[in-house]
């Protein structure tokens, strides 16, 4: 199984984070791009806007999300594959921005790596 973390942006750096790769559309707020130690951000592999203003954060919209979110990535072989090469160096942390760490697209994101 491929190691992947996910932690949201504000949390601090670890020395085991591996690969820092952001998967927001959006630079968070608040965040600097010299303290983040990103090593890509990755907005082409994020939902679309459309997605992302339709599921507004409510999970009672999580699942139906999840499917869209999904597809879109079925639809963007370019991005996974970019992010599949950073999974076979090491560990990769996908970091976002969202509050709430139970529902939210970088979770979909891992599955979906973990899976496909």
């Amino acid at each position: 199984m491929s190691d992947i973390r996910v932690k949201r942006i504000y949390d601090a750096v670890s020395d085991d984070d591996g690969a820092r790769i952001l998967v927001d559309r959006l630079w968070p707020r608040g965040v600097r791009k010299e303290t983040a130690q990103l090593s890509i951000w990755m907005k082409e592999i994020a939902p679309s806007n459309e997605l992302r203003k339709n599921f507004s954060h409510m999970p009672s919209r999580f699942a139906e999300f999840t499917r869209h979110y999904d597809a879109e990535l079925s639809a963007n072989p370019d991005a996974v594959a970019r992010m599949k090469a950073f999974m076979a160096e090491g560990r990769v942390t996908l970091l976002y921005a969202a509050h709430d760490t139970e529902h939210n697209h970088a979770l979909v994101l891992a599955d979906y790596l973990r899976s496909h």
